[in-house]
C-alpha cells in the first residue's frame, strides 16, 4: 500500500526530531549542521524559487478566466474583508488569553535576567531593523506596495505585494484588451502554469527527506530545557490560541459560511499544514497550499490563485496572536499594566502590521518590536521570548496558512466557484 504525502512527510518529521534529539545527546551537533541541514535548506529553497513564478502565472491565469473587473472586485472585496475580520479575532483571542492566563507573571527575576543577557544581541539586530522600518514615514508601507522596478521585485521573495499588484495590473489589462489579442498571452500562461505546477510536483518528492533534514537541524540548535522552562506558561498560552483558531474558528466559519465538511477540509490541506510547520515559511508551503486547496478542497484555480497568494503576504493570523500574547508577556514580565486602550490600539496595530509582514522565518519579531514601542513597551524584552520563538513560529504558520485555506474555501463558495475534487496522489501526477 503506497503512503499519502502527508504521511511520508509526518514520518519525516517525526524521524527527523528523534535523529536530532540522539544526535544533540551525542554531542554531535556539528555533524548535523554541516551535512544534514543543507538538505532541508536546499529543499526550503527549491519551494522559495518556484513561488514567485507560480504567484505570477497563476494570478494571471486566474485573473484573465474572469468575464469582467465587476468579478475580480467581488473576490478582492470579500479576500481582504475576511482576513481583516479573522487577524482581528486571532488578536482578541491573544490578548483575552495573556490577560486571563498574565504568563508574564511567573517568570522572576533571575530567568528575566538570564533570557535578556543571553539573547539581547538577537533582540537588538530586530530592533535596528524595526527603527529603520518607522524612520520612513507613516505611509511608507503605502508606497512600498507600488514597485519602481518589478524585475528587482520579482527577484525578491519579500517583495510579493510588489509583484502582486504588477500582476493584477497585467491581468486587468488581458481583461480589458480584445479577447483575440488577449488569447496568445493567457495561452502563454497556461501552459506555462502546467510546467510549474509539474516542477512542484518534482519538488514535492523530496519533501519528506527535507523535512527530516530541518527537524534534525531543530533539535539541535534549540537552547538547553533550563532556559526555556521558564517560558513554558508563555509558550502553552500562545499554543492555546493557535488551537483555538485553527481548530475552533476556522471550522467555526466554514459550518457557518460554506458547509463544508470539516473533516475533509483538514484531511485536504493535511500536506501543506505539515510542511508550513516544517518549513515556518508562509512563502514556501503556498506552492503546496494552493495543489491542496485547488485539487484536494475543490476550490477552483481562479479564485485560489487570487486569495491565497495575496493570504501568505497579509493574512497572518497566528504571527497577530502571538505579537498580542507576546506583547502582553513582556510588559508583565517588567510589571507593567497597560490599559484598556493600550490594548486596544495592540489590536489595531497587529492587525495592520500583519500586511508588512513578510512570510519568511521569524519576520513577526520585527513587526512586534513596532507593536511594542507603540504600546510604551521596553523594547529589550523581546530577548525574553527569543529562546522559544523557532517552535511558536512553526505552530503560528501552520495557523497561517490554515486561514489562508479557509478564507479562499469560503470566497469560492460565495460566488459559486467551489466545485467536488478529483483528488490526485502526489507520486500519480508524474506518471
Amino acid at each position: 500500500m503506497k503512503l499519502a504525502l502527508h504521511w511520508k512527510i509526518l514520518i519525516g518529521l517525526v524521524t527527523g526530531l528523534m535523529f536530532g534529539y540522539f544526535m544533540k545527546i551525542f554531542g554531535a551537533n556539528a555533524f548535523v549542521t554541516d551535512w544534514i541541514k543543507p538538505f532541508g535548506t536546499v529543499f526550503i529553497n527549491l519551494l522559495k524559487m518556484i513561488a514567485v513564478p507560480l504567484i505570477v502565472v497563476s494570478l494571471i491565469t486566474g485573473i484573465s478566466e474572469l468575464k469582467d473587473i465587476s468579478q475580480l472586485s467581488k473576490l478582492g472585496s470579500r479576500t481582504v474583508i475576511l482576513y481583516l475580520c479573522t487577524t482581528m479575532i486571532a488578536v482578541t483571542i491573544g490578548l483575552i488569553l495573556a490577560n486571563i492566563v498574565s504568563p508574564g507573571k511567573f517568570i522572576n527575576e533571575e530567568s528575566r535576567q538570564t533570557l535578556i543577557e543571553n539573547f539581547a544581541g538577537d533582540a537588538g539586530k530586530k530592533i535596528e531593523l524595526a527603527e529603520t522600518q518607522k524612520s520612513k514615514g507613516p505611509l511608507q508601507p503605502l508606497m512600498d506596495i507600488v514597485p519602481d522596478n518589478i524585475f528587482n521585485s520579482l527577484s525578491n521573495n519579500g517583495s510579493m505585494l510588489q509583484v502582486i499588484l504588477f500582476v493584477i495590473l497585467l491581468g486587468i489589462g488581458l481583461v480589458l484588451i480584445e479577447p483575440e489579442k488577449a488569447k496568445p498571452v493567457s495561452d502563454f500562461f497556461k501552459g506555462l502554469n502546467d510546467v510549474i505546477l509539474k516542477i512542484i510536483d518534482l519538488i514535492m518528492l523530496i519533501a519528506p527527506i527535507g523535512v527530516f533534514s530541518l527537524m534534525a537541524a531543530l533539535m539541535v540548535e534549540i537552547p538547553d530545557y533550563s532556559v526555556l522552562q521558564a517560558l513554558i506558561i508563555y509558550a502553552i498560552t500562545v499554543v492555546v490560541g493557535l488551537l483555538i483558531m485553527t481548530y475552533i474558528v476556522y471550522p467555526g466559519l466554514l459550518k457557518m459560511l460554506t458547509k463544508y465538511p470539516v473533516g475533509k477540509f483538514f484531511k485536504a490541506i493535511a500536506p501543506a499544514q505539515i510542511l508550513a510547520f516544517s518549513t515556518s515559511s508562509s512563502a514556501a508551503t503556498l506552492p503546496v497550499t494552493m495543489e491542496c486547496v485547488v485539487e484536494h478542497v475543490g476550490v477552483e484555480e481562479e479564485v485560489a490563485s487570487f486569495v491565497l497568494p495575496l493570504g501568505a503576504t497579509v493574512n497572518m493570523d497566528g504571527t497577530s496572536l502571538y505579537q498580542a500574547v507576546a506583547a502582553i508577556f513582556i510588559a508583565q514580565a517588567f510589571s507593567l499594566d497597560l490599559t484598556f486602550s493600550q490594548q486596544a490600539m495592540i489590536v489595531l496595530t497587529a492587525t495592520l502590521a500583519s500586511i508588512g509582514t513578510a512570510a519568511v522565518p521569524s519576520a513577526g519579531m520585527v513587526t512586534l518590536v513596532i507593536i511594542l514601542g507603540q504600546a510604551g513597551i521596553p523594547e529589550a524584552g523581546l530577548a525574553l521570548i527569543f529562546a522559544i520563538d523557532r517552535p511558536l513560529d512553526m505552530l503560528r504558520t501552520v495557523t497561517n496558512i490554515t486561514s489562508d485555506a479557509t478564507v479562499s474555501t469560503i470566497v469560492a463558495s460565495s460566488v459559486g466557484l467551489l466545485k467536488e475534487p478529483k483528488p490526485k496522489e502526489w507520486n500519480d501526477k508524474l506518471k
